[in-house]
């Protein structure tokens, strides 16, 4: 079992920034995939980020490419979603999510076994 906690959203205006955290327990964190989230009201859970276990690969959403960045330190068993230029559109409640296996089908909130219960990002603009 993987209890996933996540903290750092909070309110900003549109151009700023945030760092997420997922902190992890566990001691196998290394080993799993990890993901970022979200869900804004009346929307579907849609992906945002994701990281191998090794960190060597990184995948974005495109609406977040070049804004977002996903990061993990395996030394304190926490992921990070560094998140720059935020825009009213991406409000929303952020989940992080870790997948045992692997998946190639990283974008799908099926492959994910363990999920944390979110924090909420708010941009004004």
């Amino acid at each position: 079992q993987v209890q996933l906690v996540e903290s750092g959203g909070g309110l900003v205006q549109a151009g700023g920034s945030l760092r997420l955290s997922c902190a992890a327990s566990g001691r196998t964190f290394s080993r799993y995939q990890m993901g970022w989230f979200r869900q804004a009201p009346g929307k579907e859970r849609e992906f945002v980020a994701a990281i191998s276990w090794s960190g060597a690969s990184t995948y974005y959403a495109d609406t977040v490419k070049g804004r977002f960045t996903i990061s993990r330190d395996d030394a304190k068993n926490t992921a990070y979603l560094q998140m720059n230029s935020l825009k009213p559109e991406d409000t929303a409640v952020y989940y992080c999510a870790a997948d045992p296996w692997g998946s190639s089908r990283y974008a799908a909130t099926e492959s994910y076994d363990y999920w944390g219960q979110g924090t909420q990002v708010t941009v004004s603009s």
